[in-house]
């Protein structure tokens, strides 16, 4: 994730780009808001994660209102179609052929709207793929796992090479597994991708407006 966000400010070197954390990582996106707040500076949280999901609705909202109107949230960068054109990138360079049936590899949430997101990126991949049968698996939370919908391909295209898109943004616990799961073909995380810097950027301009007109 550090080398997405040193692209991102490479590509926009007058932005200043901050990194901040959601979880257990420090510097916590709230602690990061509040000091650039408590300066009186405007701020765009750009979430990089892939769905919107309980952070993006409960955590970054949290932190943007605690702002005093100075801090806006953009959107997650998913689902857009460059994530699918980077998925397709992976993809070949794992190995996998265009007509190979794929598992789209994900986080996973209880939350439905971060499932519906994922549902369109299957759906959008199976479409650039020229119909070729994309499913999806889970790697926490959500159901099938993705040990799941591995056998089920096999089961369903015996005589075809199963491949994983790998639909997390850095390498980590979670991608690690993947090599395990039984898959011909395992495409790496989509981070860091200059395709991928551009779309957080495109997400920052879309919501900067906003603290202007607060």
């Amino acid at each position: 994730m550090a080398l997405l966000r040193l692209e991102i400010a490479k590509t926009r070197p007058e932005v200043e780009v901050r990194a901040a954390h959601v979880d257990v990582h420090k510097p916590a996106l709230n602690d990061v808001v509040q000091r650039f707040a408590g300066l009186g500076r405007s701020i765009v949280v750009v979430p990089l994660l892939l769905s919107t999901g309980y952070h993006v609705r409960v955590d970054i909202a949290r932190a943007v209102e605690s702002a005093g109107g100075l801090a806006v949230a953009a959107a997650a960068l998913g689902p857009d179609p460059v994530l699918v054109q980077v998925l397709q990138q992976r993809l070949a360079e794992s190995g996998a052929g265009p007509d190979d049936p794929v598992v789209l590899a994900a986080a996973g949430s209880s939350d439905p709207r971060a499932g519906a997101d994922v549902d369109q990126i299957v759906a959008a991949l199976s479409a650039a793929r020229g119909g070729a049968p994309v499913s999806v698996g889970f790697l926490a939370t959500a159901q099938p796992t993705v040990v799941d919908a591995v056998a089920r391909a096999r089961l369903e295209h015996p005589r075809q090479p199963i491949a994983i898109a790998t639909y997390l943004l850095a390498p980590g616990h979670f991608s690690a597994r993947l090599d395990a799961v039984g898959a011909d073909h395992v495409a790496a995380p989509l981070a860091p991708h200059p395709d991928l810097a551009a779309l957080a950027l495109t997400r920052f301009d879309q919501a900067a407006p906003a603290i202007r007109t607060q």
